[in-house]
């Protein structure tokens, strides 16, 4: 089975899309898709309309991603993840496996969304951060497993987000603070 790709797609011959086998099935690329040099798509991936890849961007097995995704250069989506439309990844955004992000999230260079609470201590499930809906997260920003990073919050570029931060709320500082969000950065993201 071949990968099914949509129309009017511009996909570099350096990108890999990775054929399926044994139960898996072929990757799904929406309509109008951008696809770099160096990029792989995995088997299991449904895309819709409209992605742009920087360079050499990951997109692993079991992943969704709605419309108008942008996945930047050297990005990885570790598989397993529920992305949803109008989100912008930067440069070296590291998504792991079991991560739910909404429409219109933004995730500045080399964010970094965690999943395993003590790594390589103790056997337990893997549970992803969730973005609610037009959530900014910084860049070099990192967000903890299980952590609720809420609708039109804003994680400030460096933050080390512990806790879950409430819809409209500033995160800053490691460990992040909660703080009144600005008036200059409330509403949705124009992305």
């Amino acid at each position: 089975m071949e990968a099914r790709i949509g129309d009017d797609c511009d996909i570099a011959r350096s990108v890999q899309i990775v054929s399926p086998d044994g139960d898996s099935a072929p990757p799904r690329i929406g309509d109008g898709a951008t696809i770099r040099s160096g990029s792989i798509i995995y088997p299991d991936v449904e895309i819709g309309t409209d992605l742009t890849t920087g360079h050499n961007a990951i997109i692993r097995e079991h992943s969704t991603l709605g419309d108008d995704v942008i996945v930047g250069t050297n990005t990885v989506i570790d598989g397993t993840c529920d992305v949803g439309s109008r989100v912008s990844m930067q440069t070296g955004v590291y998504v792991p496996p079991e991560t739910t992000i909404a429409d219109g999230v933004f995730l500045g260079p080399h964010a970094v969304l965690t999943n395993d609470p003590y790594p390589l201590r103790t056997d337990v499930g893997l549970v992803g951060p969730t973005l609610e809906s037009n959530a900014s997260i910084g860049a070099n920003a990192t967000v903890l497993p299980d952590v609720t990073v809420g609708e039109r919050a804003f994680v400030a570029a460096g933050a080390v987000v512990t806790e879950d931060v409430p819809p409209e709320t500033l995160a800053a500082g490691v460990p992040a603070e909660h703080h009144p969000l600005p008036d200059q950065l409330h509403g949705a993201n124009e992305l």
